[in-house]
């Protein structure tokens, strides 16, 4: 019925299993997954948009990410395209969901005041996603931050966060032969 899950079927090696369909689409917005589908069926988006009664211009937006999707719309394509009623809405809630988590995430800050600028010397200190970027800050700032520094990304992400990154980062370490060099 869903044929177009082979363009993202992934094999999770680190749990040796397959991630559902829905685990692996999360937060792609549905214009992908509905582009890749109408290219690999080899139907022009144009065409496909007026055999569904949809103008041209909105399906193109929806394609391309602009717009989101609506569920008379997402309906209509289920239907015609074979997928479950009810797909194309959950992932654009997932997207949305993205969305809103990475617009917060980016007033989720620590203490800027606290950290020179040459720990962060190849970036901008105010456009770092703490939340994305969190294993490679604990580790930049436990590699050559000072006590101040180190207390702050203690601070802001938790002992316990911090302890869980620094561990992997060390048999990381360990298990290349980097510490020997």
């Amino acid at each position: 019925m869903f044929s177009c899950i082979c363009l993202f079927c992934i094999f999770v090696e680190k749990c040796g299993k397959m991630k559902s369909r829905l685990d692996i689409l999360k937060g792609i917005h549905p214009g992908v997954l509905i582009g890749k589908e109408l290219k690999k069926r080899k139907i022009p988006s144009g065409r496909f948009a007026i055999a569904i009664n949809e103008y041209p211009q909105t399906l193109s937006a929806i394609i391309n990410g602009r717009r989101s999707i609506n569920l008379p719309l997402s309906l209509k394509i289920e239907k015609e395209l074979g997928y479950d009623e009810g797909f194309l809405m959950t992932l654009q809630l997932y997207h949305d969901i993205k969305i809103l988590k990475q617009e917060e995430s980016a007033k989720h800050k620590p203490d800027l005041s606290k950290f020179r600028k040459v720990i962060f010397w190849d970036t901008d200190i105010e456009k770092i996603d703490w939340t994305k970027n969190k294993r490679a800050v604990i580790e930049r700032v436990f590699e050559r931050g000072n006590e101040m520094e180190q207390e702050e990304i203690i601070r802001f992400y938790g002992q316990e966060e911090v302890d869980h990154y620094l561990k992997e980062y060390k048999n990381y370490l360990a298990h290349t032969g980097y510490h020997d060099k």
